[in-house]
């Protein structure tokens, strides 16, 4: 081994060493320590004691994207990837989504228990209430281009919001904490309404609180010259399902950025809207509408082993298959895919040839070693755009819905950051690999000034 080489040992059966221990070996000294393993992990910090001389900062792990670091102890959302599990607050996702409301679960998620029938009550009447933007908001939304992408106007009303709450930055009250979760909660569907009614030159719509979340969200989407809006219950649940499938899932981008932005101690608009702008990404919220991409040029049926084929030639890429933590089958997608047809069914696109591609893809992809080996199944986004798609919802508007829902998770997280007694100011180390010590004249001297 090289002399600048350190290795991880077995550690030493010697009654001193904690039994739940790696022995670290800096071979460019020869220092030899036990470093305690706490849930699997080894604490980063505990690499800087190893080094050269006392001028020497310490060893520093390098973790490009952190795929194999943990920034938080959490006890908000369980994965296991490789068993397609997924919880919330040690409740299965397939048993939140048959038996609770998206309220509910926003509830669990932020509370850490199931609400009672009273507290239930209590919860959804608040957030209810707070529906209502400020009517300069409207006029601040009503200031976009007429084309404006519905993600950025969201961004931009989200962070505004903060500008109309400013007792908000006292992040220590507890009232204001709770009234900041509620708001956010009841008044992004409304932000997101204001989004696509602008995109398409409609007037906005109020929200309605005599209707349940899902189905107010639908009446601001929709709602035309009829008094009263009735949303399809069967529309109105699977999207409340939908809502339930996106609300929390784990340290995924967006909800790092929430954490690390809050760690400033800024307030929770501003720490929410930069999960918003984190989710703009297509590689975080636009996956769904790639899916569709993908259907789409595939065009028919019998075009899909071909597609296949092109997949493995590396000529194509297979959208909404795979994911960074599962690997295994998307337990979000098995349920998403319950509520297809009857989505369909009930919007008159029973025909919709896109779904016909999708089954066949999957059936065809599932029945391939080729991607079962690579563990490439299907994921949250494969179906969802479907729906989506079957309600009418202008693909420029997916993400938008992704952002709905995972605002009680965004704020979950963000209650936990705030009380976790190890929170910090998020700063990352970097490896610096630019020059060093220049002559600034003869710098100059070099570019002929």
């Amino acid at each position: 081994m090289a002399d600048d080489q350190v290795q991880v040992a077995e550690p030493p059966t010697d009654a001193a060493t904690p039994a739940q221990s790696v022995t670290f070996t800096d071979n460019r000294t020869g220092q030899s320590k036990p470093l305690e393993v706490t849930e699997g992990t080894v604490r980063a910090m505990e690499l800087r004691q190893f080094k050269t001389d006392e001028e020497d900062f310490g060893l520093m792990t390098y973790d490009p994207a952190y795929l194999n670091t943990a920034s938080c102890r959490s006890a908000i959302t369980y994965i296991d990837g490789d068993k397609g599990i997924l919880q919330h607050r040690g409740y299965s996702i397939e048993d939140l989504c048959e038996h609770s409301s998206y309220l509910e679960v926003a509830y669990l998620l932020i509370h850490g228990e199931l609400p009672t029938a009273d507290q239930l009550a209590q919860w959804t009447h608040e957030v209810t209430m707070h529906t209502f933007v400020h009517e300069n908001l409207k006029v601040f939304v009503q200031g976009f281009r007429y084309d404006a992408h519905p993600m950025g106007m969201l961004l931009a009303t989200v962070g505004a919001l903060s500008t109309f709450y400013p007792d908000s930055k006292n992040i220590d009250d507890p009232e204001e904490r709770r009234m900041a979760a509620i708001r956010l909660i009841a008044k992004m569907p409304t932000l997101a309404g204001f989004a696509y009614r602008h995109t398409q030159g409609m007037p906005y719509v109020y929200p309605d609180n005599d209707l349940d979340y899902a189905g107010n969200f639908l009446g601001m989407l929709f709602k035309m010259t009829e008094l009263k809006y009735e949303p399809d219950p069967r529309l109105a649940k699977a999207l409340d399902t939908l809502f339930i499938l996106h609300a929390d899932h784990e340290q995924n981008c967006s909800t790092a950025a929430v954490r690390a932005v809050g760690s400033s101690q800024v307030d929770p608009y501003s720490a929410v809207a930069a999960g918003v702008a984190a989710l703009y990404g297509p590689l975080h919220g636009g996956a769904n509408e790639s899916v569709l991409r993908m259907l789409a040029r595939i065009e028919k049926i019998e075009n899909v082993p071909d597609f296949l084929k092109g997949v493995k030639d590396g000529n194509e890429r297979l959208m909404g298959f795979g994911h960074r933590v599962y690997k295994n089958y998307d337990p979000r997608a098995r349920i998403i895919k319950k509520h297809v047809d009857e989505v369909l069914e009930v919007t008159g696109s029973a025909e919709n040839p896109l779904l016909d591609i999708a089954v066949e893809l999957e059936k065809r992809a599932l029945d391939d070693d080729y991607f079962t080996s690579r563990k490439l199944y299907p994921n949250v986004d494969f179906y969802s755009g479907l729906i989506y798609e079957a309600l009418q919802i202008p693909r420029a508007m997916f993400t938008v819905m992704f952002a709905i829902p995972r605002t009680s998770g965004w704020i979950a997280q963000w209650l936990e950051m705030l009380d976790d007694p190890e929170t910090k100011i998020a700063r990352p180390r970097q490896i610096y690999t630019g020059h060093r010590d220049r002559d600034f004249l003869a710098g100059r001297a070099e570019v002929g000034r």
